[in-house]
């Protein structure tokens, strides 16, 4: 335990890299004494310095940091996910006490986090996992914050983080989600929404390239169009903004200088790994993951183009421009609707799986603001399970439906036309699939289970009989 006795400070913050830092600048601008801890002094005399004297002070040692803490102590961490996170618990636990509070602010695996709440928990300390959204600048100016797991302990820190919180009218993107790792889940899920709509985005981009043969000053006017009305975004809205930002050393935008290999730090994975487990799928995001790690390969792209190059088609230059650009934006539209519905159906999937009682109304709630999947849309989404909680799918509001069924010829002109000019659309495709196949009262499945039946002995059930069956197939009749 630290000898110090100054403990002045009602929340303090280990890692302080941007987020970190910005999240402890935000508190002190709303009043509240903040500490903070990094191993690195230049880190530390960075905050001290934006902070200004304001309520902030850093420290290089972690015992000093623990000693300035009022207790019960307070402790978030924002430092990369996996063992550090452990190294960093294992730090603290010689100098804090029973009572106190850990909450890890980073995107940690949820179940790591369930593993972290059970540990601690027997220590009789409190601890619960934060999804954070918004980037650096959400940090600075009010993120989207998905806390769950020790309740008592969200409640100490409640004013704290509805103070720093983005604000959509009037009302805190920061709500309690659940118990256990349920806050970690939840973020994870928004992660894979994220990638879902960066995807289509990117693919509306090779549409208006490829397809249209527009130029880039065109391309960014039509994306600041559509990020008028009904498809307004937080992703649309940077979309529009780096196709203006030109390299300061070659006059060019930027974006045209940027190599086509996506990274990842792993959460898109992570949410299509859960929803194989859960047996739910969410094809857009699945597809979303796939074609960035498709994008790591580009010599063998290269390589293939070569072979497989062939006479430059029309593309869409006999289209009516304005007219399929209009047809487009109904296609994004509708995709982007499907790729919510998905990452819904799999919150509501796991919260009956895991036991979280999530109440999806409120999450819909807190995503209008702060957080990187903003849109206008999310205030429908937030209607529809508002007036009915247990709703089994987005899909079946009415106010959707009725969306769904605006866009749905664009939808399937859009994806037609662009597939038969070999133009890449594979999320836009994916929408389309899992929306003609969950409005489909049969599918083909009965001839899968037949097939499995025949190659494994696998067996299969009959419709209005009890059971399962085995048929020997291969019998002469």
């Amino acid at each position: 335990m630290s000898n110090s006795n100054s403990k002045d400070y009602v929340l303090g913050m280990i890692g302080l890299g941007t987020m970190g830092r910005n999240l402890l600048l935000n508190m002190a601008d709303h009043g509240f004494a903040v500490s903070g801890f990094d191993l690195d002094p230049q880190k530390v005399a960075q905050l001290e310095e934006e902070a200004d004297g304001n309520n902030v002070k850093g420290f290089s040692t972690i015992v000093d940091f623990v000693g300035s803490l009022k207790s019960p102590r307070t402790i978030m961490l924002l430092v990369p996910a996996g063992k550090i996170v452990d190294s960093v618990i294992e730090d603290l636990l010689p100098l804090i006490d029973q009572g106190d509070i850990i909450i890890d602010g980073g995107n940690s695996h949820f179940t790591d986090t369930n593993r972290r709440v059970e540990d601690l928990e027997r220590q009789g300390l409190h601890f619960f996992g934060m999804g954070i959204s918004g980037g650096e600048e959400g940090a600075r100016r009010g993120p989207s914050m998905m806390p769950g797991g020790d309740k008592a302990a969200y409640e100490v820190v409640k004013p704290i983080l509805e103070a720093i919180s983005a604000k959509v009218d009037g009302e805190p993107c920061v709500t309690y989600i659940g118990p256990g790792a349920s806050g970690h889940f939840v973020k994870m899920v928004h992660n894979g929404i994220e990638y879902g709509i960066m995807q289509l985005i990117a693919e509306t981009y090779e549409v208006f390239k490829k397809g249209l043969k527009l130029d880039n000053e065109t391309i960014q006017r039509t994306f600041k169009e559509w990020n008028e009305g009904k498809l307004q975004s937080y992703l649309l809205e940077i979309t529009s903004d780096i196709f203006a930002f030109k390299d300061k050393k070659t006059g060019r935008l930027l974006v045209d200088l940027i190599k086509d290999q996506a990274k990842a730090k792993g959460t898109g994975k992570w949410t299509s790994q859960i929803s194989m487990d859960l047996t739910l799928p969410i094809t857009v995001i699945d597809t979303a993951v796939a074609m960035r790690d498709l994008s790591r390969f580009k010599d063998l792209r290269v390589r293939a183009a070569a072979v497989y190059s062939k006479k430059e088609l029309n593309g869409l230059q006999s289209e009516d421009q304005q007219a399929f650009i209009a047809n487009l934006k109904e296609a994004f539209y509708f995709s982007m609707i499907i790729t919510y519905a998905q990452g819904m159906h799999l919150l509501m999937q796991a919260s009956e799986e895991y036991g979280y009682g999530l109440d999806l109304a409120k999450i819909a709630k807190i995503w209008r603001g702060g957080c990187i999947i903003r849109a206008h849309f999310l205030d429908t989404i937030y209607d529809a399970f508002q007036e009915h909680s247990d709703l089994p799918h987005l899909l079946l509001d009415a106010k959707v439906e009725s969306l769904i069924q605006e866009s749905l010829s664009d939808a399937r002109s859009i994806i037609s036309k662009t597939i038969q000019q070999g133009i890449a659309v594979p999320a836009y495709a994916a929408a389309l699939g899992y929306f003609d196949t969950l409005r489909s009262e049969s599918m083909p499945d009965n001839l899968i289970q037949a097939q499995r039946d025949f190659f494994g002995a696998h067996t299969y059930e009959l419709i209005g009989s009890e059971g399962s069956y085995h048929t020997n197939w291969e019998e002469k009749l």
